[in-house]
């Protein structure tokens, strides 16, 4: 194998559907370090999550083309790695000059060399940069990879990026670049994008697997990595060390004209684009309505006592979900899309959770949670909640949704008008559950009250509609066991 075949570059491929950049996040390898096929390389953060991209390759790292805090189209190179790295070390690139003074030009045949050798290194259909139906180029979600130059966002207080040489020897024209980046620890431990946590990547693939936050331990091995006896011992529930939270939010840097600018992207970015979108095509209307859910919240309360829940985390939000989805049964239409000139009615629920994360407001969605089981729902809530607060939400996990609820009431509000998200008719707003004086059989006492807020396209669902829908939510929330007898 020639030293230019061996040589294998990496482009960004496409994150999510119809996402066109990414910034990278955090370098979980270095020049030099040996990895293996579809072992993690790089965290990207795109407009609706932060991903881990793995190798296509087994080799050695030879260059890094952008550091992190870079923005990276689709299609652009970011990594070159040496597929034979047990052949010998590359042969450096000749520069003997011509009579005239120049530099040689590279032949064709040497430049096509750095492409996948279609003997080599070829990718299975369907598999990340192989082919895919159509001629087209397999991604990781979606089709559609540009390529493009990378646009580079300045870091404030950071080193430029500039090219310097590779620690190796470099593989002939076209020449990649390196450029400076942090480094994992040594061993091959990768560091994390929250809080510098280190561990090695079948270690971070551990913690995945059981559901173990990395970031919530305090590492027992070398430079205070973590390893598996750390996330096993997290899993089974025993005594861990606990890492102080990361804050929220970080205090305002001004400064001398007293102002500080805060750069739009990622998801802060999409969230912008796609409320300005809904809110100035989809004609909103918002409906109140406020219910007394004392029986709703005693009935929770048995079920929480029941020995199968009791591993089950119950809150007012199961109820409000399971609310909604036996409402949408009995007004189909709700739970639909505009499509210019069609309604699209669908049958399956891809209920979303609006859910406020350190990246910014995002909305991942439960897969046809109308065939789900109370407890299911439940066990699919409390993995969909869990998952955003990790910053692990996947592209997919927010793809297609069909009705939304936004939990305003645990900010202590008591109601919203919230703007539908784009290609939904409905949004539910529950608001926080107060202690209220309410007229209860003709006497007034101390309840338990709720206000929800329905928004709706008025371009699908007309005021008798909305009102229905939203009624049978408070109904079912008033008296959950009469209404599942009467409709179910």
């Amino acid at each position: 194998m020639s030293d230019m075949s061996r040589i294998k570059t990496f482009n960004l491929p496409d994150l999510g559907e119809g996402l066109t950049e990414g910034e990278i996040l955090a370098w979980l390898v270095k020049v030099g370090d040996t990895i293996e096929l579809n072992q993690p390389i790089v965290e990207v953060e795109t407009a609706k999550a932060a991903v881990e991209i793995p190798a296509k390759w087994a080799g050695q790292v030879q260059a890094i083309h952008h550091p992190e805090g870079t923005t990276v189209e689709v299609g652009t190179p970011i990594i070159a790695i040496d597929t034979d790295p047990g052949a010998g070390p590359l042969e450096a690139p000749s520069t003997t000059a011509t009579p005239s003074g120049d530099l040689p030009t590279p032949s064709a045949a040497s430049l096509a060399a750095v492409e996948v050798a279609p003997a080599e290194g070829m990718i299975e259909p369907g598999l990340i940069g192989g082919a895919a139906p159509g001629g087209r180029t397999a991604v990781l979600v979606g089709y559609g990879p540009r390529t493009t130059a990378a646009k580079r966002r300045p870091r404030k207080g950071g080193v430029p990026a500039q090219a310097v040489a590779a620690s190796a020897p470099a593989a002939p024209a076209p020449q990649p670049v390196v450029v400076p980046v942090a480094a994992p620890a040594r061993d091959g431990q990768a560091a994390s994008a929250t809080g510098g946590v280190l561990a090695k990547p079948p270690v971070r693939k551990l913690a995945k697997d059981l559901g173990v936050d990395l970031g919530t331990l305090t590492g027992s091995g070398p430079l205070g990595s973590i390893t598996r006896e750390d996330v096993q011992r997290a899993a089974n529930g025993a005594s861990a060390v606990v890492a102080e939270p990361i804050a929220a939010t970080t205090a305002p840097s001004f400064g001398a004209d007293r102002e500080q600018r805060i750069p739009v992207k990622g998801v802060r970015k999409l969230t912008a684009e796609n409320m300005s979108r809904s809110a100035f095509t989809a004609p909103h209307v918002t409906e109140f309505l406020t219910v007394d859910v004392t029986r709703a919240m005693k009935a929770l309360d048995r079920l929480r006592g029941r020995r199968e829940w009791r591993d089950v985390r119950v809150s007012p939000l199961l109820l409000v979900a399971k609310a909604v989805l036996l409402a949408v049964q009995r007004h189909p239409m709700v739970n639909s899309t505009w499509a210019g000139d069609e309604i699209v009615v669908k049958e399956y629920v891809n209920l979303g959770i609006a859910a406020a994360t350190e990246r910014g407001l995002i909305v991942p969605n439960v897969k046809d949670a109308g065939r789900l089981s109370l407890r299911e729902l439940a066990d699919a809530l409390t993995d969909l909640v869990q998952t955003a607060k990790s910053g692990r939400t996947s592209p997919a996990a927010m793809s297609g949704g069909t009705l939304t609820i936004t939990n305003v009431g645990v900010f202590g509000v008591d109601t919203g008008t919230p703007i539908l998200p784009p290609g939904e008719s409905a949004i539910l707003a529950f608001g926080a559950v107060r202690e209220m004086p309410w007229v209860h059989k003709g006497k007034v006492k101390v309840r338990q009250v709720t206000t929800l807020g329905l928004s709706f396209d008025h371009r699908i669902i007309d005021g008798e509609l909305g009102s229905k829908f939203l009624r049978d939510i408070g109904d079912f929330l008033t008296d959950p066991e009469a209404a599942l007898l009467a409709w179910t």
